[in-house]
């Protein structure tokens, strides 16, 4: 594997990669840090010299890692099964629980992105059209989303929504009684032995549940071998199996074919079954159950129209040749 990728990276054929960190079975089986020019939600963070103890933007991998939480926190009895109404947990919106299309709402439709609400996000991030950054800006993020107009029935079609992922996040920080990060700590990234991160807020001080979070690439690896272990760690239970195998199950179909269970994609890639968490720029968490492999890619190929093709690549012709 190591002899394929330093190939590839001579040739150009990775741009914009960051790092790479894959584990079969326990062990790490290839571990890569390249140099290049960075950003943390848009601030540029100028030509960084990546390292193992190096931070980096997850994106959009942040939802997935909110999916666990959710299981963890639903384990507890503290937030609603996947079943139950979902205006019904913000009561502080009377008004939106009086319309009837809304009412129809569930939780799952949230953590399967099928809403059926009007969401934008294909617009640029640094946008205010785009429906993300419009959440962050607005003055209460939960409502913002929760007042999009209705287009379709929910539970129909997926529809990429990171707010969706906010009204996880505004759940999991109710139903623990802490912030987001506070309770991740916690409830997952101790138990896991991560010591260093970060989960970025917006200007209301509240933790991005869809896109906020970073870590280094081994820890990033760890999340995707707790997946592989249905939420074991070195024999301790951290999220129960049975949300493990319910939030992998396949019950929509992306706009591009692959399976979406709860906030996780199911691809098949050089055939393989892989589970995959999937972030702008080229982040990945890619999970391969019938080999035991958990593989973290980061990228800075941000808001390009090819940036997936980077951690393909090295998924499809490094690691899974």
């Amino acid at each position: 594997m190591r002899e394929r990728l330093a190939a590839m990276v001579e040739a150009g054929q990775v741009d914009g990669l960051h790092g790479v960190v894959a584990v079969r079975g326990g062990r790490t089986v290839l571990e890569y840090y390249g140099e290049g020019p960075d950003f943390s939600w848009g601030k540029a963070l100028g030509v960084v010299q990546f390292r193992p103890e190096t931070l980096h933007d997850l994106r959009s991998v942040t939802k997935s890692v909110t999916a666990l939480l959710y299981g963890t926190v639903l384990a507890d009895g503290l937030v609603p099964e996947p079943g139950a109404p979902l205006l019904a947990q913000f009561p502080q919106y009377p008004d939106l629980q009086a319309e009837p299309d809304r009412t129809r709402l569930t939780v799952e439709h949230a953590l399967t992105m099928s809403l059926g609400l009007e969401w934008r996000e294909e617009i640029p991030y640094d946008s205010p059209a785009n429906a993300e950054i419009a959440m962050e800006l607005a003055p209460d993020r939960y409502r913002y989303v929760l007042e999009r107009p209705v287009i379709e029935a929910p539970g129909e079609r997926w529809s990429y929504c990171g707010g969706a992922t906010a009204l996880l996040g505004g759940l999991i920080a109710e139903g623990a009684g802490r912030p987001l990060a506070e309770y991740a700590r916690a409830a997952l990234f101790e138990p896991l032995g991560i010591e260093r991160y970060e989960w970025m807020a917006g200007d209301d001080g509240v933790a991005s549940a869809a896109s906020g979070l970073r870590l280094a690439p081994r820890d990033l690896a760890r999340i995707g071998e707790l997946v592989l272990a249905e939420g074991e760690w070195q024999g301790r239970p951290v999220v129960p199996a049975g949300w493990i195998r319910t939030m992998v199950q396949p019950r929509l179909k992306t706009d591009w074919g692959a399976g979406y269970g709860y906030h996780w994609y199911l691809e098949t890639v050089a055939g393989r079954r892989v589970v995959m968490a999937a972030g702008n720029g080229g982040q990945r968490l890619a999970v391969v159950p019938d080999l035991d492999l958990a593989v973290a890619v980061v990228a800075g190929n941000y808001d390009t129209p090819d940036q997936w093709r980077t951690p393909l690549t090295v998924l499809e012709q490094v690691v899974l040749a």
